[in-house]
């Protein structure tokens, strides 16, 4: 079943209503994993639920972006629709507003899969959504549709939940929870981005990845290239880098202790140069904020919404650019940016010469 989702995503009849062309103009901000319960400690998304629901009205809205709600939005799994609903109520009436423009789109995810069965769901919900930027097609989609136990079995993990583990307080069974599930669902939408020379933006594994790397390779990329900067750079920004290279070690070290050793020894790209055809959202229930993706017809970038002071140790090092959203406790660091056309380039020479697919 997972095959034939990536072999029908690249067909011409594939979702047809879901094409989004922004090659003229238009942004779009993409999001997964709000996992919206019926609120209380058991709601993953009760903490972060203010800051998602202001940066959406008064910075996307406001602005005229298209939003894309890329799955798992509601926890059907463990909470039925009606009490989502009625707990998230001015979240919805949020979603009502981009729609009524035309500027809502929403996947499916494994966690709310089952609004396929829901006669009187307010908006239409697709498998993928194809995004014409001018420069190389872009598909966004869950992610989960690689693994056969979110397509086969995900009925008897919605009815363990619901049913066995919520009662005694367990919570999301997750690919996000293993490294090497995390691993297995990058590395199918990596290969499918690379055979088709396109672009995957995923969620699932609430792991942020920008131009198919984590955080892990990220900064081992950081570290070298503020490495190469030190040997000629003054002595004010020697000093600087010194402490951003500190830091950058200790985060390093942390991920090392939190993640396998045989994951993080295995790479998406193998012996390969990394091509950057994979990309995904995070999550909105991250400890310190929300990570998304924004994307318009030139450039996309990874951002990150937090409160002011909940994470300060992230922001500190200087190299984020900072906004506050008006007068509000909240602001906007973009983590990381590039242009399309560079991302372009680099998948035309470095991935699948052949461009038949495409």
């Amino acid at each position: 079943m997972a095959d034939a989702f990536f072999s029908d995503m690249v067909s011409p009849r594939f979702n047809p209503a879901a094409v989004l062309d922004i090659s003229r103009k238009g942004k779009i901000l993409i999001i997964s994993d709000f996992h919206m319960g019926e609120g209380g400690r058991g709601d993953d998304l009760e903490f972060h639920g203010p800051l998602l629901a202001a940066f959406l009205e008064r910075y996307y809205l406001k602005h005229d972006w298209f939003l894309i709600l890329n799955g798992d939005i509601e926890e059907l799994q463990r909470y039925s629709l009606k009490k989502i609903q009625a707990r998230w109520r001015d979240l919805y009436r949020l979603f009502d507003r981009f729609a009524e423009q035309g500027r809502l789109f929403k996947t499916l995810g494994n966690h709310d899969a089952e609004l396929l069965f829901e006669k009187n769901y307010p908006y239409p919900v697709y498998n993928a959504i194809r995004v014409e930027t001018g420069f190389i097609p872009i598909f966004i989609y869950h992610g989960h549709q690689s693994s056969k136990v979110y397509t086969d079995y995900n009925h008897l993990i919605r009815a363990s939940l619901r049913y066995l583990l919520k009662p005694i307080g367990i919570r999301n069974i997750s690919s996000a929870r293993s490294p090497r599930r995390r691993f297995f669902v990058e590395k199918q939408a990596y290969a499918f981005s690379l055979r088709h020379n396109c672009v995957s933006i995923i969620g699932h594994t609430h792991r942020a990845l920008f131009e198919s790397l984590g955080r892990f390779d990220f900064i081992k990329y950081e570290i070298e290239r503020l490495c190469r900067d030190y040997t000629v750079s003054p002595s004010p920004a020697r000093e600087r880098i010194r402490d951003e290279v500190k830091a950058l070690r200790v985060d390093l070290g942390k991920l090392k202790r939190s993640e396998r050793r045989d994951v993080l020894r295995e790479s998406l790209y193998g012996d390969d140069l990394p091509v950057p055809c994979l990309f995904n959202s995070g999550s909105a229930i991250g400890r310190k904020g929300i990570n998304a993706i924004e994307l318009d017809g030139e450039t996309i970038a990874l951002v990150y919404w937090f409160a002011q002071g909940a994470s300060r140790k992230f922001i500190n090092r200087g190299w984020y650019p900072l906004e506050r959203l008006g007068d509000t406790p909240y602001c906007r660091a973009v983590l990381n940016h590039d242009r399309m056309d560079y991302i372009n380039a680099r998948i035309e020479l470095l991935g699948n010469n052949d461009t038949e697919n495409r």
